[in-house]
């Protein structure tokens, strides 16, 4: 094939087949197989995962385009490996990319072929279709890679980008999606929206409530209040579901349920505190039910005098036995098909049908039991509320709500509907209004048929009219007033439960109801449970978890699950008091279901632009109403459970939140609404005003690779950390491709650094030719609005003389260019140095470790000379002089033996395992490098402020000393004055001082600034510049000019003398610092500054150097000249 447009000329033979030929072909590989680069032929065709590696393939051209020894060849049609050049477009053929692949891919050949065929076949851009945007790891079908844009765009003789990953697309290593996916379609059995998503939810709303609890309530609450109830308990279902339809249409859900719809829209925090409590109410909801299935079974026991031991532990005992048979049945992994559903709901229905049949057929023999028939006087009795017991309206609401979840049930399969889309809403809403109806229609039915209270006792007949007569029993002929009086009564709305079977024609169907209603939402509730607690610890957002996460069989059934909510389950069932553990589930269900619509609100606020439901009849404003009615009624239903339930859901908030594990990142709307936030705040800082008391230090550090240089990072986070903005500038040199590549990969890679060690900053790399043009775009471009970098922090050049002077040059006219742009300019110098880049170099080098993924290994190539490079800084080879070496298939994390390993950004700095013993220099600038970390105790912070540059020399250590670290420390102030007037002086700074509310310990005036220097030290001064002087006085006038032309950072003998007493200041200026200062732990001094074009960079250089040698850490300073400090208010 034609790996490259220049192979036919540099073989100078054709590309057709030549028999005798065989040679190497080098193709440049994807991370996937291009399906569209016509080579359609064969099936199974795979290309490993290797992020844009070499591979080569030895071609035999007589082979007819089958690779030998290549799984997978055969069955191509162009048969012959052939080239065709098509408007410079490359055209893979058959046997190019066939190499014995992990993946296997099987789609239908026939259209493809064509489709690609007619259109996108003469180029490597590939078509749009669904494989490229699935996750890699899906389970649906592969992941395909779309040719990435460095190997449609770039030259075709170097290698691609590193990675084809879409924009914060992690990739997992090739290991992973190793597994060879076939798609069994028939096999799959997939519910339409009436199966998978009505039945089962209506299955789940109707529980136990409606055949042995709601004509309680109605007795309680009265038939007004019992549909007040039924609808308060719907508005808030109604709400939830519309929620969960918008969350359900917005792409693609997989297993876990609520867990699922709520993780990946608001994030692990809120999807694990919930995954938790959601799996285990399903595992309590499980008690709940086969609680609800022991009393009716208990019941009929009763009636038929064959109790155990007594009520109670005689449900326990069931209950049990119960548990214990459906935890068989689930472990069995009984494929519980939609038609056993179906069977368990018309079961159901009938029992519904058979309580309305009874409704209408009185018998004689019931009326004692309390049951009339329809009665309008019943129905006005009934109408009003008779709360006993101390129940409230409230506390019937508490016991009745949990009847109308299970609204979740559908939506808890999403992953085994045809089309979830559709399904869900369609599902949701409809079973909810239906079962709303139908508990509506019963409440009302049986408030007008049955009484509240009957003794059963056939002879309590009125014989002869009473006078009195009020209750509705008493006009029908019936005295019923024995229960008034106290006496137990067994029968009516209040004392029996189980109203609904006495009302019905045929009881025991009633029974079978009970039954069907509660084992399916038992076992509903028993296989939820931990699927959901399975899909949150395969998540591994609680470490301690894991071992749920295990499936076993084919299935992935979690049987450490199972075990587990069993345990949970006959925990509870031994409470054995329905209406103990119903408002425990309710408060753990409201939770779920404040959430999933808090979620549908807070990604409408995000407006993040992946938010964008199928579904549309949702209102972001109706949701947030239905998660604070979530909330008000887990109060109502029960105060304590409500606030233990949000200690928890917050405890496990914050848990999650400190614990995440790092590689978790959904999109969630939590990452919207930051970045939301973020621009907001932005624009709106745009249009505020500068004002001197807000002003902030804005420091762009040009500090390479942030971990380079890590003694000027903490010092400039100390003056910036929660005050200013800081911007690490890292200028990458060298050749334009291979800097570019970097760029993008160490972009990533610092950023995490920098928020790694609590480094409150960002990281902007640029590419230019020099390091001054760098500077120049950085300071032109960083920043955002209002948050631009207003001083210039550069480490100070330590070995200039032994450089090449153009650096030198370069160095100094980045401060010349900082001052034209009005920046302040600080220059950081530590006499041991700052730049510690080859000693982490030496380090890696010694102890290459294996990298989890290719992506944190980065052959850094520095070819910067920055503005403090160290004479020992390691070079790698340029990548021209690197031989391409072919990647080996094993090498998998993209190291090769021959590329040293310059900057690896993840531990910082481990230098323990170095093989070679540091020697006496590198060990001291290694403990210098770490000086600023540490408490820095009670000692001076001297300022030596000798120029007013606006007040930045005073500002900088000021802000220093209010960070915990630096607490401690005083601020000496120094500044100069004349001999005579040195009080006068001295307070006139303590007054100014004082007014800018700058603690201070002391202030120094220096009268002897103006001193001539000590002989030995100008003879010093003037030895180290005598190399790069030009004197002109001793040559030619146009040997001079020449010289000084191509040499501009010559010193001239005249301006050597014009500038003689600047000269003589900075080396007077020293002795004074050591004299002074050489205990401080730091220095903080105002920086000479040199007239641009006037002083060359040679002498401007030497200053600096003169002044800050031999010194503890020393900072040069020089604002803007615009005012930084105030004392107005």
């Amino acid at each position: 094939s034609a790996g490259d447009e220049g192979s036919k000329d540099a073989l100078g033979k054709p590309l057709g087949p030549t028999p005798s030929q065989s040679r190497f072909q080098v193709d440049l590989v994807a991370e996937g197989p291009r399906k569209s680069c016509g080579d359609i032929g064969a099936a199974g065709k795979g290309g490993e995962e290797a992020k844009g590696r070499f591979r080569v393939n030895f071609v035999d051209p007589s082979a007819g385009g089958e690779s030998p020894g290549e799984p997978g060849g055969g069955s191509s049609e162009g048969g012959n490996v052939s080239g065709v050049q098509n408007g410079g477009d490359t055209v893979m053929s058959e046997g190019s990319l066939h190499s014995g692949g992990h993946h296997h891919y099987y789609y239908d050949t026939h259209t493809n072929t064509y489709y690609l065929r007619t259109f996108g076949h003469n180029t490597m851009d590939a078509v749009p279709r669904i494989d490229h945007y699935r996750h890699t790891a899906a389970d649906l079908g592969e992941k395909l890679l779309r040719p990435s844009l460095a190997e449609l765009h770039d030259e075709l003789d170097k290698e691609p980008f590193e990675d084809g990953y879409a924009n914060g697309e992690e990739g997992t290593p090739a290991g992973d999606a190793a597994a060879a996916y076939t798609p069994d379609s028939k096999g799959v059995v997939k519910f339409g929206w009436i199966k998978g998503v009505l039945v089962r939810c209506m299955l789940n709303i109707w529980g136990v409530m409606l055949f042995i609890r709601l004509s309680w309530i109605v007795g309680q609450a009265g038939i007004g209040l019992s549909v007040l109830v039924i609808g308060m308990a719907t508005v808030v279902t109604t709400i939830t579901g519309l929620s969960t339809s918008a969350i359900a249409t917005n792409g693609f859900v997989r297993g876990g349920g609520a867990y699922y719809l709520i993780s990946r829209s608001l994030g692990p925090e809120f999807g694990g505190a919930i995954g938790l409590i959601f799996a285990f109410a399903n595992a309590v909801a499980v008690a709940m039910y086969v609680v609800g299935f022991a009393e009716t079974v208990v019941e009929l026991l009763k009636e038929n005098g064959t109790l155990m031991i007594d009520e109670m532990n005689d449900i326990r005992i069931i209950g049990a036995i119960t548990v214990v048979i459906l935890l068989g049945i689930s472990i069995a992994g009984m494929e519980w098909e939609a038609k056993a559903q179906i069977v368990l709901l018309v079961i159901l229905i009938l029992a519904i049908g058979d309580f309305v049949i009874g409704t209408f057929i009185p018998l004689e023999s019931k009326k004692p039991k309390g049951f009339f028939g329809y009665n309008a006087d019943i129905f006005m009795e009934n109408f009003g509320p008779d709360f006993r017991q101390e129940e409230t309206f409230f506390s019937v609401f508490a016991i009745f709500f949990p009847a109308a979840t299970g609204i979740l049930a559908g939506a808890n399969i999403s992953g085994d509907l045809a089309d979830p889309q559709s399904a869900i809403p369609k599902g949701t809403l409809l079973a909810i209004l239906i079962t709303t109806l139908v508990y509506a229609g019963i409440a009302v039915s049986v408030g007008s048929c049955v009484v509240r209270d009957a003794t059963g006792n056939v002879n309590d007949t009125i014989v002869n009219e009473l006078a009195n007569c009020t209750s509705a029993a008493c006009k029908l002929n019936y005295d019923f007033s024995s229960c008034q009086a106290g006496a137990g009564c067994h029968y009516g709305l209040m004392n029996n439960f189980q109203v609904m079977s006495m009302v019905s024609g045929f009881a025991p169907l009633i029974t079978a109801g009970i039954f069907s209603a509660t084992l399916s939402s038992a076992l509903a509730s028993l296989v939820s449970a931990p699927k959901i607690f399975q899909a949150l610890c395969k998540d591994s957002i609680y470490p301690g978890f894991q071992m749920f996460a295990k499936g076993y069989g084919k299935n992935n059934e979690p049987l450490r699950g199972y075990i587990l909510t069993f345990l949970i389950a006959l925990g509870f069932i031994l409470i054995a008091e329905l209406n103990v553990i119903a408002p425990i589930i309710s408060n753990f269900f409201l939770a779920s279901y404040a959430l999933i619509n808090f979620s549908v609100f807070h990604a409408s606020l995000a407006k993040s632009p992946g938010w964008r439901p199928a579904f549309k009849y949702y209102n972001m404003w109706i949701s947030l109403i239905g998660a604070i009615l979530c909330c008000i009624v887990m109060f109502v239903i029960n105060w304590w459970a409500a606030l233990l339930t949000y200690v928890i859901v917050l405890g496990l908030y914050i848990y999650v939140t400190y614990k995440k594990p790092a590689d978790v990142n959904w999109g969630s709307s939590t990452q919207a609404l930051t970045y939301l936030n973020a621009l907001q705040h932005s624009i709106r800082l745009s249009g505020v005003e500068d004002h001197v008391k807000n002003f902030r230090p804005q420091c762009l550090i040009m500090t390479g690779a942030p971990n380079a240089r890590p003694a000027l990072l903490h010092l400039v986070h100390a003056f910036t950390k929660n005050v200013g903005l800081m911007i690490c500038g890292h200028v990458h040199m060298g050749p334009r491709r291979q800097a570019m590549k970097e760029l993008s990969t160490d972009l990533a890679k610092y950023q995490r650094w920098l928020i790694k060690n609590k480094m409150k900053a960002f990281y902007a790399p640029v590419h230019a030719e020099d390091l001054r043009d760098g500077g120049q775009y950085l300071m032109q471009a960083a920043g955002l609005g209002r948050m631009r970098p207003n001083t210039l922090v550069v480490g100070f050049k330590k070995n200039w003389r032994q450089g090449d002077m153009r650096d030198v040059e370069t160095y100094i006219n980045l401060f010349h260019d900082a001052f034209d742009v009005q920046y302040g300019v600080v220059v950081i110098r530590l006499k041991e140095g700052l730049d510690i880049s080859h000693l982490q170099a030496q380090d890696l080098l010694s102890s290459q470790e294996k990298s989890p993924c290719a992506k944190d290994v980065i052959v850094k190539v520095d070819y910067s000379k920055k503005s403090e490079t160290d004479t020992s800084i390691a070079f790698a080879p340029s990548s021209s002089e690197r031989t391409p070496t072919p990647r080996k298939e094993e090498d998998e994390d993209g190291k090769t033996p021959t590329q040293p390993l310059l900057n690896k950004g993840r531990h910082f700095p481990s230098f323990c395992s170095s093989s070679s013993p540091l020697n006496v220099t590198d060990q001291r600038l290694l403990d210098a490098s770490s000086q600023f970390q540490k408490k820095q105790g009670k000692s001076n912070i001297d300022v030596w402020w000798l120029f007013d540059d606006g007040g930045l020399t005073l500002l900088i250590p000021y802000l220093i000393t209010t960070k915990k670290k630096w607490k401690d420390c005083k601020i000496r102030v120094f500044i100069g004055g004349k001999i005579n007037r040195i009080d006068h002086d001295r307070r006139a700074m303590a007054t100014l001082l004082s007014k800018f509310r700058i603690d201070f310990s002391d202030i120094m005036v220096l009268g002897d600034i103006n001193t001539k220097p000590k002989k030995e030290n100008i003879a010093a001064f003037e030895e180290m510049i005598e190399p790069f002087r030009l004197h002109e006085d001793d040559k030619e006038q146009e040997v001079a000019d020449k010289m000084k032309e191509d040499e501009p950072w010559r010193i001239t003998d005249n301006e050597l003398e014009l500038y003689k007493t600047k000269t003589y200041r900075q080396i007077r200026l020293n002795e004074l610092l050591k004299e002074h200062s050489s205990t401080a732990n730091i220095i903080v001094m105002s920086l000479p500054v040199a007239r641009k074009g006037a002083v060359s960079s040679a002498l401007y250089m030497a200053w600096l150097e003169v002044l800050s040698k031999d010194l503890p850490p020393i900072l040069l300073v020089r604002g803007n000249h615009q005012s930084v400090l105030t004392f107005y208010s």
